[in-house]
């Protein structure tokens, strides 16, 4: 298939339009909380987006998203009748209660003078002579492609018709997916320090599209509380805190193939003192845990400058501690069980201890497990009595093997 073929054939606005669809749900659902309204929003059920609102009549959302620059919205656009047609068989089916609101939201333009223009909000706002316009494309135009719109509007009386476009708006000029950055991060001012507001938003979108896959593929549909999303963002509130940082639950969640890990140093560094099998996956999965958020907080600029140098020296100043006191306790003439003995003690506060955060606000455990890890990798700290010349004869060996 040659380039001009796969773009034929592409996917790809089709794509962008269903995501298009979810961040607009999210930027929409951002809004209604940030004014303290509580409301259910779902996706692809009576239309694109629904919200609705205790006591209230429901808002039905229609996106429309286009990768390339669009025509203006005019009287015959395939758009406008696409999304006339989903609100009329939705009143003829009796399935969309009395005062719903409808929104078209469009990344085209309203055309001037066209039905859609005196559908707009503002002072040109005229569904009577948006009806007018529609009701005679209905009646004379001959595209075939609209012709199933053009017959659901038809089947409305003058009163629902009428009933219909008072309550419809076109939103056009929105926002093409790649721009609504701008807005998610306008409208999260509030949930987090402007300087945050990246992260913050990448994990908030990250959450949201998580809780959109489960609503659709649910067979109940079961809709999005506010309630839901008000929680999420205050938990990140919390996280982005000075004194905290995010803990993010893809990495927390994450598989972790142990296999690629069994020659690195904190590996041997735990067969050396005997370890068991399901405890050394345990510290595989910490050091992948640690690793990777303590890179993606670096990534993102959430840390200060010297503050993870200074988080491991500490960590090595309390570890230090306790391997002195292992050593005095020892003694010089300790014999190899003894030292596995008390190197598995110390490797025991290393699992289960109480170990000091990154920051106050910092509580998941396998932050510090996992920098010990890190720390055991790099022989900065060990368990065994006798660790680096232990690990250093086995670099040897490993350098002089053929």
């Amino acid at each position: 298939m040659n380039v001009t073929d796969r773009g034929q054939y592409s996917a790809a606005p089709s794509a962008l339009g269903y995501i298009y669809q979810v961040r607009y749900a999210l930027l929409e659902s951002l809004r209604r909380l940030r004014k303290g309204q509580d409301f259910v929003v779902a996706i692809e059920t009576l239309d694109d987006i629904v919200f609705e609102q205790d006591g209230e009549a429901p808002e039905l959302l229609q996106t429309k998203h286009h990768v390339n620059s669009a025509a203006d919205l005019t009287d015959g656009s395939p758009d406008l009748w696409k999304t006339l047609r989903i609100w009329c068989e939705g009143i003829e089916a009796d399935s969309v209660p009395s005062g719903t609101l409808y929104f078209l939201v469009t990344t085209a333009e309203a055309a001037d003078g066209h039905a859609a223009y005196y559908l707009k909000p503002g002072e040109n706002r005229n569904p009577d002579i948006a009806m007018e316009r529609l009701n005679s494309t209905a009646s004379s135009s001959t595209s075939q492609a609209n012709a199933p719109a053009y017959q659901a509007y038809r089947r409305l009386n003058e009163d629902q018709r009428k009933k219909l476009l008072q309550n419809a708006f076109v939103v056009d000029n929105a926002r093409h997916i790649a721009d609504l950055d701008s807005e998610l991060k306008e409208v999260s001012f509030g949930f987090a320090q402007s300087k945050f507001l990246d992260s913050f938003l990448q994990r908030i979108e990250g959450w949201w599209y998580r809780r959109a896959i489960r609503h659709l593929i649910d067979d109940n549909a079961t809709p999005i509380l506010s309630e839901e999303l008000d929680s999420e963002t205050a938990s990140l509130r919390e996280q982005f805190k000075e004194e905290s940082l995010p803990i993010d639950n893809d990495i927390m969640s994450a598989s972790v193939d142990a296999s690629g890990y069994q020659d690195r140093l904190f590996v041997h560094q735990l067969k050396l003192i005997e370890v068991g099998n399901t405890r050394i996956f345990h510290a595989i999965r910490n050091l992948y845990r640690a690793y990777e958020q303590r890179s993606r907080w670096m990534r993102e600029d959430l840390l200060y400058i010297g503050e993870l140098g200074q988080y491991e020296d500490r960590l090595v100043e309390e570890w230090d501690i306790l391997f002195q006191q292992m050593r005095d306790e020892l003694g010089e003439e300790a014999s190899e069980e003894a030292k596995k003995t008390a190197a598995q003690t110390l490797y025991k506060w290393v699992e289960t201890g109480s170990h000091r955060g990154i920051r106050a606000g910092v509580t998941e455990p396998s932050i510090p497990r996992g920098t010990y890890q890190l720390l055991s990798d790099a022989q900065r700290v060990g368990w065994h009595l006798d660790f680096e010349e232990r690990l250093h004869r086995l670099l040897e060996n490993q350098e002089a093997a053929p």
